[in-house]
């Protein structure tokens, strides 16, 4: 005797729910069952609208609002959707939870590379182009505000503590002497300039350049080096860079690639940006044809200042030797492969036989170096 099983019907099933066209912004009222034949959602909308979706075509998307409804999208449509009350569907769709497939990956990935690309030709090409422009109708007093502005920038970045800006130095005696040692470089300019001298009470063994003529010194620097002529290379080597307005163009390539990371990324218009800039100003890496210029600028004025550039290659080599230890200062130095060029250049700068005078005494010296203090 054979026994026939007969497999059990699924519940038929109807519903109401919400229909979205992806095109009008008002939703209307749809009434849908299931087509056993067609294996489909059928159903009429309000407006007269007949849906017809293949239930293996259907998806189910996360409910955003109260995760209590069911919401329906087609798997070949991004816009339409069916929102029921009603979840006793779900055993009918086989692919509910199923990704769609992905077509036209190629021109996806066009896309990509053609944002990116552009992306970076705004930061390496468009920003650097507009900043050099730009800094050609920067007024004086401009440029001023800009430097005193990331000034006080610095010191507040730079302080551990958080409660105070990093001191700058005002020992009288050790003023005195950084002040003679200005005058004697600024009687050799071709051009007199009103230069803000700062010496920041901070280990780090560094100098740089603002926008506005500002230079800063680093405690640190001044306590590592030997001979006051090594201070004043490094001095010479900053005006080179005021002089050609390099710390301008270069706060405005880095405040728009900052401004264009920021329009990305978010989370740039705030602290984190000027913490950004802040460093990029300490750690300044100018062009290799930026660096050349501000040393043959540097043997010129210690020239006539007679002072021997070789100073310069000697401050080359001693902080290149503290290695670690000075390593943001070395890496605004030594940011191009032609460090040993650059040494020789100093040397061959000073001719043979070259009569220095001495820059300052032992003791303005000695004050100098405890200028912190």
């Amino acid at each position: 005797m054979t026994i026939l099983r007969v497999g059990r019907s699924p519940e038929p099933f109807s519903a109401t729910g919400t229909y979205f066209d992806g095109i009008a912004a008002a939703a209307t009222q749809v009434a849908v069952t299931v087509d056993e034949d067609a294996q489909a959602l059928v159903g009429l909308t309000d407006s007269g609208v007949r849906i017809t979706w293949p239930l293996t075509d259907i998806r189910e998307v996360p409910d955003q609002a109260g995760g209590d409804q069911m919401l329906l999208q087609l798997s070949n449509d991004p816009v339409q959707r069916i929102l029921l009350n009603d979840h006793s569907l779900t055993p009918r769709l086989p692919n509910r939870s199923k990704r769609p497939k992905v077509t036209k990956r190629g021109p996806l990935i066009g896309w990509a590379l053609a944002a990116v690309t552009s992306v970076a030709l705004i930061i390496f090409v468009l920003v650097p182009t507009m900043a050099n422009q730009l800094a050609r109708f920067i007024p004086p007093e401009g440029e001023r505000a800009l430097g005193e502005v990331t000034f006080n920038q610095i010191r507040s970045a730079l302080d551990q503590t958080g409660l105070n800006p990093v001191p700058v130095c005002d020992n009288p005696e050790g003023m005195a002497a950084l002040s003679k040692m200005e005058a004697r470089l600024q009687a050799a300019l071709p051009e007199e300039q009103i230069l803000t001298v700062s010496v920041l009470d901070h280990e780090m063994i560094n100098a740089f350049a603002l926008p506005g003529n500002y230079i800063v010194f680093f405690r640190g620097l001044i306590e590592k080096a030997e001979t006051p002529e090594e201070v004043a290379a490094v001095f010479a080597h900053e005006i080179g860079h005021v002089v050609s307005r390099d710390p301008t163009r270069h706060a405005l390539r880095s405040a728009g690639s900052l401004g264009v990371l920021g329009l990305l990324f978010g989370d740039f218009a705030g602290g984190a940006a000027v913490l950004l800039l802040a460093e990029r100003l300490i750690e300044a890496h100018y062009s290799q044809e930026a660096e050349a210029d501000a040393d043959v600028f540097a043997h010129a004025v210690m020239l006539d200042a007679q002072i021997a550039p070789s100073a310069l290659a000697t401050m080359f080599e001693r902080f290149l030797a503290l290695g670690g230890d000075a390593s943001p200062f070395v890496s605004h130095f030594l940011s191009h492969p032609t460090l040993g060029d650059r040494i020789q250049a100093a040397r061959d700068a000073t001719p043979a036989g070259f009569d220095a005078v001495p820059l300052l005494t032992a003791q303005e010296w000695r004050a100098l170096q405890n200028i912190c203090d």
